[in-house]
């Protein structure tokens, strides 16, 4: 099996609810999604997306993810989708880093591979484990009584796991706003919910503690990303007694070796765009599981191709190591794919259908904005 041609689209995903706040004052109100499209000399298709969280999450952005694939989809045109590490490895070297523009290529090539063996993609990447896999809340920054609510609407739909977003400036009410924001959303609590305070790293050590000593005893979550660099985030660990997990600073399995070795944390958020795709996720989940990391798996956002990829991801990660994934159709305002994976009780399922199971729009994608190959 030769990959004969790949075709690329471009889909704006409206911000559901208008409006999402991180820290820092950062502000999204729609993103920049690029698709592709595989299609092998046989006429197999396989699909695969990669949306960055804007210009200011990590360092890539959507027009720089498609800059890179103009780079890296040539040197794919006539290689066998299915030799993942080998893909990988042309990838590296023809174009150093940019994980981002490597992802959408490396899912297209892991639904191809599964659609070849007709099984489900979970059941390449290790097998499936039974049962529905729980899904996290994101709730953006907002004032504490709105963030409460917003908890409760998810509870209600079932979701046992919240992610809520931390990281207010001085102006707007800094440490003291965020210790209320933690509080409030955890003042329903219920048993067996999981709650992530996410700065998203935009907050300092200083800042952290601050909040840390305002905040009530006996609050049961962890706190996600603190800070932006690892002499911050170290600093912290030595002097916080909240359990750490950490996101934007892991992106490459040299990273999380470096937080395995200095002990910087206690779990790691895997994010299949931020981690540069499907081989890259796996080789990292099983470099957190030997380290005895909790994990959450997700995307930075998407639409229902990213969805897949990650459900297939959790739907075969140990379940003693996996906290949550990320349902990012939440996120957004339009439907790009089908997917059969509907939310019941918070929870979500892979379908038994070969490779991803997306059967994409093509009335939204539009005509390809490039191709590649015959």
């Amino acid at each position: 099996m030769k990959i004969a041609r790949i075709d690329i689209f471009q889909v704006d995903l409206p911000v559901k609810g208008g409006m999402y706040r991180l820290s820092g004052g950062r502000e999204y109100t729609s993103y920049d999604a690029t698709i592709a499209r595989i299609t092998t000399a046989c006429g197999l298709e396989g699909w695969g997306e990669s949306t960055p969280f804007g210009a200011t999450y990590i360092a890539a952005h959507a027009g720089g993810t498609r800059a890179g694939i103009a780079l890296l989809a040539p040197a794919l045109i006539g290689t066998d989708p299915r030799h993942h590490d080998r893909r990988w490895e042309g990838m590296q070297a023809t174009l150093k880093g940019h994980r981002d523009a490597r992802c959408a290529l490396d899912v297209a090539c892991w639904d191809l591979a599964a659609k070849a063996t007709g099984q489900p993609l979970c059941d390449l990447l290790g097998g499936r484990v039974p049962g529905p896999i729980g899904l996290i809340s994101s709730i953006g920054g907002d004032m504490p009584e709105a963030m409460r609510a917003k908890v409760a609407a998810h509870r209600a739909q079932g979701f046992m796991g919240h992610s809520v977003k931390i990281g207010a400036d001085e102006a707007s009410g800094g440490p003291s706003l965020d210790a209320e924001r933690i509080a409030a959303c955890l003042a329903d609590r219920q048993p067996g919910e999981w709650f992530l305070a996410d700065a998203n790293n935009g907050m300092t050590p200083e800042s952290v503690l601050r909040m840390l000593h305002l905040l009530p005893q006996g609050l049961d979550f962890v706190l996600e990303a603190p800070c932006a660099s690892w002499r911050e985030t170290l600093s912290l660990r030595a002097r916080c007694k909240v359990p750490i997990l950490l996101d934007e600073l892991i992106q490459s399995e040299g990273d999380l070796v470096q937080a395995i070795a200095q002990d910087a944390c206690d779990g790691v958020g895997l994010k299949v765009s931020k981690q540069g795709g499907i081989t890259p996720m796996i080789r990292q989940r099983t470099l957190g599981a030997s380290a005895g990391m909790v994990m959450s798996v997700q995307d930075t956002v998407g639409s229902e191709i990213s969805f897949a990829a990650i459900l297939h991801i959790a739907q075969s990660t140990p379940r003693p190591l996996l906290r949550c994934a990320l349902d990012p159709r939440a996120m957004v305002d339009i439907e790009v794919a089908a997917f059969d994976a509907p939310v019941v009780n918070g929870g979500a399922t892979a379908p038994d259908v070969p490779g991803l199971g997306v059967t994409p729009d093509m009335a939204v994608l539009g005509a390809p904005i490039a191709s590649y190959g015959s």
